[in-house]
């Protein structure tokens, strides 16, 4: 049981409100608790609180590489989308976008800007399906083809505008 803070109540075992760590002020959702819920992990009350897992075996060892999966995803999303916005506002430094390339810009610009979010929504549906089975004490192993084909047309799509940009700046020259 952790330790309690001088002047409190003995039998309290939450750290006082702090907005910084704890901004909705909510208990944490003890997992353990909940295993034989048929409800989702992330769908029982209080909504924002914190998910505590037991820490048996590698279980922290594994909710850590889970969670930076998840922010990989993210950080492919965010330049994903970089890329697109930069592609429909067609940046260039020293000279006018031709004709061609303004034209290609708004629809290569939405493709990007929808791998994006194909992106983000994979990462977060991987990263809720694993909490999700890790509640539940499932074993896990990772070989989705839904993230194998997400990589597959993200990759294509970056080498087919790679090849679409430099043929049409080798038509300049």
């Amino acid at each position: 049981m952790p330790e309690t803070m001088p002047g409190h109540d003995a039998t309290r075992t939450r750290p006082p409100y702090n907005p910084l760590i704890n901004l909705a002020n909510a208990k944490p959702v003890l997992v353990e608790e909940h295993l034989e819920e048929n409800q989702h992990i992330f769908l029982t009350r209080p909504y924002l609180g914190a998910l505590l897992f037991e820490n048996a075996a590698s279980d922290a060892r594994d909710h850590c590489a889970n969670e930076r999966t998840f922010l990989s995803w993210l950080r492919l999303s965010m330049y994903l989308g970089i890329v697109s916005i930069a592609l429909i506002i067609s940046f260039h430094f020293q000279t006018k976008p031709s004709g061609l390339e303004r034209r290609m810009a708004l629809p290569m610009g939405i493709i990007f800007w929808m791998l994006s979010l194909v992106c983000l929504g994979n990462g977060l549906a991987n990263y809720i399906l694993t909490v999700k089975k890790y509640s539940r004490k499932v074993a896990l192993v990772q070989s989705g083809w839904k993230t194998q084909m997400t990589v597959l047309v993200v990759g294509g799509v970056i080498l087919g505008s790679c090849v679409v940009l430099l043929v049409t700046d080798a038509q300049k020259y």
